[in-house]
């Protein structure tokens, strides 16, 4: 009799548990996401308002279509953010996410006021690797972040929905930035130039609306904030959190920092493949983001109003693409098929892109090219993170994974060159073996990650240092 009553209340106190669990999930969701996507939406705005804004006049100015000059302009963005992200996702551990991000946030907000007041293109260069330096540790820190809060099998959703708002934004740029360009005229400033300073205003004040909003690893989430002093979790909530996270991977405090764990770390070939299968998809996407306004305009004749407003359909439907996949791959917990099913169709959209004549059958592969490649992003990033263990690790693979998506930056600027203007064949080809690539490696894995999985079932090996860790194929 006393062995059924203690099962009784095992199950009893095991449910009152999962109910007080998602009741902590959903403040986490409610109070973590929201503002880290706002503000990611933002940086990717100012990060990619350069083509809205050369279209809108600053073209003309700064005398951008001299040889190289918006390439050039464009990549050097990428050099300082892949160099500086590695040691971003160390200081934001040692300063807190809410200091380090939030000034970070303001500070760049800032440059992209300057850019604004810009009379040289050397002087728009200079405030693009300023900017390269400092957006460096916002993106990498935040997957970093919301990868330490949430268990494998639910982090997709999370990525997707911090993802998405940022996809939104970046489609609804082009009808902000068509919006701005009307104030031409106003204190005696070309229109291109207001898309810049109010940008730049919006993003500063949203720095400062961090301080206050964003939350510190779960760990330290009992300590009072950098402006509500009330701690966001309770003792119990936060053991509730950490509790969870140990038993699904054992990773919820964070290990020892040495020279000789992040070397050995780094010696792990599978954070270089992450990085490199995020290069070969954010040429993807950086593509669609620096060069979309300008194919539509110039590659298949649309006004530049019509040209800014066509950019922001796609990005609804990626929207909802993008979402679906994430909700099937977590319910599933499967990675891989879904990577390689965006990829095809990226493949498909690029193609419709790069070979067919008519504008509307074009802008059709638009929609399929935008919604697959953006969906892989919350994709790659799930799979990098369902399958190592260690919060060092993540830094570092946080790091590495969208270094290697910065770099996808770099070569998207240069592949599309301006001799190849206003088509951009030759980068579209590039754009779509990219993808064939992606879908060799992860069918690749699928062989690799079973052999592993099986040999651990067998207790011939220890995945990532962890009993009953199995990798997500």
């Amino acid at each position: 009799m006393l062995g059924d009553k203690g099962s009784e209340e095992e199950v009893e106190i095991s449910e009152a548990e999962k109910q007080a669990t998602r009741r902590v999930i959903r403040k986490i969701d409610m109070r973590l996401l929201p503002v880290l996507a706002v503000i990611y939406a933002f940086a990717l705005i100012d990060r990619i308002n350069l083509p809205t804004a050369r279209i809108a006049g600053m073209d003309e100015d700064l005398e951008l279509s001299e040889g190289d000059r918006y390439s050039i302009v464009t990549m050097m963005f990428f050099i300082p953010y892949v160099i500086f992200q590695f040691p971003a996702n160390i200081i934001i551990r040692k300063l807190g996410a809410a200091s380090w991000l939030s000034s970070l946030v303001i500070a760049w907000g800032a440059v992209t006021i300057a850019m604004g007041f810009t009379h040289r293109w050397t002087e728009l260069l200079g405030c693009r690797v300023i900017m390269g330096v400092l957006e460096a540790g916002y993106y990498p820190g935040c997957v970093y972040l919301l990868s330490c809060w949430y268990v494998r099998y639910e982090i997709q959703k999370r990525f997707s929905a911090f993802y998405l708002l940022a996809l939104l934004a970046t489609g609804f740029s082009s009808i902000l930035a068509y919006g701005l360009m009307q104030m031409k005229g106003l204190a005696g400033l070309n229109g291109w130039r207001w898309i810049f300073i109010i940008e730049g205003i919006i993003t500063a004040l949203l720095g400062f609306l961090g301080l206050a909003a964003i939350i510190d690893f779960p760990d330290k989430a009992t300590k009072p904030g950098l402006i509500i002093k009330k701690p966001f979790l309770t003792i119990e909530e936060a053991r509730l959190v950490v509790n969870r996270i140990n038993r699904d991977r054992g990773d919820a405090v964070v290990d020892k920092l040495t020279k000789q764990v992040v070397l050995g770390h780094l010696k792990d070939w599978k954070l270089w493949e992450f990085a490199w299968l995020y290069f070969l998809n954010n040429v993807v996407t950086y593509s669609f983001g620096y060069f979309l306004p300008i194919i539509l305009k110039n590659g298949m004749g649309y006004s530049t109003a019509m040209s800014q407003i066509l950019a922001f359909p796609p990005c609804v439907v990626a929207t909802i693409w993008m979402f679906t996949t994430a909700y099937l791959a977590d319910k599933y917990r499967k990675r891989g098929i879904v990577i390689i099913f965006n990829a095809v169709m990226a493949i498909l959209g690029v193609s419709m892109m790069a070979f067919l004549d008519r504008p509307r059958d074009r802008y059709a592969g638009i929609f399929l090219g935008i919604s697959a490649a953006n969906s892989n992003v919350p994709s790659l990033l799930t799979y990098m993170h369902n399958n190592i263990v260690g919060q060092t690790k993540r830094a570092i693979g946080s790091a590495l994974l969208i270094g290697g998506g910065a770099v996808g930056g770099i070569a998207a600027s240069n592949i599309f060159r301006q001799q190849d203007a206003p088509e951009y064949t030759p980068a579209m080809i590039v754009v779509i073996v990219t993808q064939a690539v992606t879908v060799v490696h992860v069918l690749k894995n699928f062989w690799v990650y079973s052999r592993s999985n099986a040999k651990a079932e067998r207790g011939e090996i220890l995945i990532e240092g962890q009993e009953g860790f199995r990798y997500t194929l």
